[in-house]
């Protein structure tokens, strides 16, 4: 199998006949699955599947409602191809640029193509704006350099895409998951229109979801193998400041004056057990890593490749 088409939805009836005609239009020279993930939908969207299936559509239905990343980590999973696409199901992605992105990472040995919005076909205020302010604070937090984060439509190699470790939210984070990877990535623009049917999944507070989100990749990105280097230096640097201060007031109180009422002395001790909690934090945050490596078997690496006979 060529290509496995992964695509999560959730209450889709209406889009359903349609996406499903222009993925058969789009990809007729490329042999291929069509991999749909019902999401917990409330209408008749299984139904509506069901009654326009073909011989390579494939139906997983989730027992409820669990979000976009599992949805699309259980569709990955199912999926067997040679290389994976994700798509939303609303028809605002085209899968008539599928057979481009593909070529784009045959031609530049990519192992990742990610689609760029050109013109987005959405809400300025509840929808562009918000995602243009987010899309530069992850670029710069975590210095990957891709422009729109929030595309679904991507063309994976498949060893990557059932390596990314989906779940929670964290599909809107996929190019950094990529790049922890260590995966060669590509962006390209891709078509964008606007939604005829159902309604959007997404509003404003999105937006906070983001953020907090955003603020567990950077610490992922950074400190996943080595969490000691965050703790430790916290705590050592919390410590100094507590003993800093405490040794200070030593010297106060052996000339004589009293340091019982003064807030230095509350803001040393208070420092200095912080300190100790930090770095104490970090050596169970080791323990515990290096604990789940060796109990699942797991190594703190990837091979790519090897050359050459052992």
């Amino acid at each position: 199998m060529k290509l496995s088409v992964v695509i999560p939805v959730m209450n889709e009836t209406e889009n359903i006949k349609p996406l499903l005609t222009a993925l058969a239009s789009s990809l007729t020279a490329v042999e291929h699955e069509i991999v749909l993930v019902d999401d917990g939908s409330t209408d008749s969207t299984v139904a509506e599947i069901q009654a326009n299936a073909t011989p390579n559509l494939h139906l997983v239905v989730l027992n409820k409602n669990y979000g976009q990343s599992t949805a699309m980590a259980a569709g990955i999973d199912y999926a067997q191809g040679e290389l994976i696409a994700t798509i939303d199901g609303d028809l605002q992605n085209d899968p008539s640029d599928i057979p481009m992105m593909m070529q784009y990472l045959y031609d530049h040995d990519l192992d990742v193509v990610a689609g760029r919005r050109a013109e987005r076909q959405d809400g300025v205020i509840l929808r562009k704006i918000p995602s243009s302010i987010a899309n530069i604070i992850i670029r710069k937090l975590t210095n990957v350099n891709i422009h729109d984060f929030g595309c679904t439509l991507k063309v994976f190699k498949k060893d990557v895409a059932k390596n990314l470790g989906l779940y929670g939210e964290l599909h809107r984070f996929i190019p950094v998951l990529v790049q922890l990877y260590g995966a060669r990535m590509g962006e390209v623009d891709v078509q964008h229109h606007a939604r005829k049917f159902g309604t959007s999944k997404y509003g404003i507070g999105r937006t906070i979801k983001v953020m907090s989100d955003l603020l567990f990749m950077v610490f992922f990105q950074k400190y996943s193998q080595k969490p000691m280097h965050l703790f430790g230096s916290l705590g050592f640097f919390s410590l100094f400041i507590g003993v800093a201060l405490n040794l200070y007031l030593l010297v106060v109180k052996i000339s004589g004056q009293d340091i019982g009422g003064r807030p230095l002395l509350t803001l040393g001790i208070i420092m200095t057990f912080i300190g100790i909690q930090l770095i104490t934090t970090g050596f169970i945050a080791e323990f515990i890593m290096r604990t789940y490596y060796e109990s699942q078997n797991k190594k703190p690496y990837i091979v790519k490749k090897i050359v050459g006979k052992h």
